[in-house]
């Protein structure tokens, strides 16, 4: 571990963090001034987050790690508390998927997706617990999406590992507010991202997957989860697309099935052929340093007006209300000047 001389904001955890999103939070975060523990699979990607880490003047430590095993987490968050200091932030994110239809799905690969995606948001919870509840304080931040509300095709072992993540941040949160503890859980809500999963995601689609509908760069979600560290929300959505999907499926889930079916098998492929015998990262990582970026730069956006309305929400009514005292008051002052002006 290499050390600065500038005074920390506090100590993060990111699990998944050497690619796509988990990088791009290492990277948000440590330039909002946290010192940074990695937690991922792949080394590769794991020492080039850390030298990013540093890069920004914070400390970083790394642990590779497979979040489907728990004894390994709490190693590592040992390791990193010994090292960094006590856990502030806990930042659940690694994921892993399989874009196939069910009728050709194995049940290894369910249990695989599920073990490493709702699971190891568990066994990352557990250990992040065990050190913020005696310290009365801290942040554990849920990554989700709008597929934690609404399943899509070809993608079953991930949306019902989302699901899953949604029931057992439900039951934390009542819980951590029946004990009235200061540690406190968030949901972040996530809407297509331009990551680089759908490069080595396995696969058994004909042609290569893409994210699905509106695409958003991973640093758009990487503002959204260090909002999250750093304020009191319950959930947060990101981007209007995840609003349209998680209030259209209260509202209509036929119809959101209806136009699943008829658009969700080609709206995650590109048109170029996939190679079915490349590597991909269900059982081991794909070696190399992939960065936060995906393939689809030309496509992404890097920003979403709706996650601002968000984040400005009581800013933007405290300024409405006290717009509407301002009005109030002026009519009230030219009524009174009004009935001045007739009782003469």
């Amino acid at each position: 571990m290499e050390t600065t001389e500038n005074t920390s904001k506090g100590v993060v955890v990111i699990t998944g963090a050497s690619a796509g999103l988990g990088r791009a939070c290492a990277r948000k975060f440590a330039e909002a001034g946290y010192d940074v523990g990695l937690l991922a699979r792949g080394i590769d990607g794991l020492e080039g987050a850390k030298k990013e880490v540093l890069q920004m003047g914070r400390k970083a430590v790394y642990v590779q790690v497979d979040v489907a095993d728990a004894q390994a987490v709490e190693n590592a968050a040992a390791k990193i508390e010994e090292e960094l200091g006590p856990i502030d932030v806990w930042v659940n994110n690694a994921m892993n998927s399989v874009f196939s239809p069910i009728k050709e799905m194995k049940a290894e690969e369910y249990k695989r997706v599920t073990e490493v995606t709702y699971l190891g948001q568990v066994y990352g919870t557990l250990s992040a617990l065990k050190r913020m509840l005696p310290r009365n304080k801290g942040v554990i931040i849920m990554v989700g999406s709008a597929l934690a509300y609404r399943g899509i095709p070809l993608q079953s072992a991930y949306c019902g590992s989302k699901h899953a993540i949604q029931g057992f941040f439900d039951s934390l949160r009542t819980e951590l507010m029946h004990d009235k503890t200061n540690v406190r859980t968030t949901m972040v809500q996530l809407p297509a991202m331009n990551t680089t999963q759908f490069g080595f995601v396995k696969t058994r689609l004909p042609k290569k997957p893409k994210p699905m509908g509106k695409i958003y760069q991973p640093e758009v979600a990487a503002d959204a989860i260090l909002f999250a560290a750093e304020h009191d929300r319950r959930e947060i959505y990101v981007g209007y697309p995840t609003v349209q999907a998680i209030v259209g499926d209260k509202i209509a889930p036929e119809l959101g099935d209806y136009v699943l079916a008829k658009t969700g098998f080609k709206g995650q492929q590109t048109d170029e052929p996939e190679d079915p015998n490349r590597k991909h990262n269900l059982w081991e990582p794909v070696p190399g340093d992939h960065g936060a970026h995906g393939n689809f730069e030309a496509e992404a956006t890097d920003s979403s007006p709706q996650l601002w309305l968000s984040k400005n929400k009581y800013k933007l009514l405290t300024g409405i209300l006290g717009l509407g005292g301002l009005v109030l008051g002026a009519m009230a002052a030219d009524k009174w000047k009004n009935d001045e002006y007739n009782n003469e």
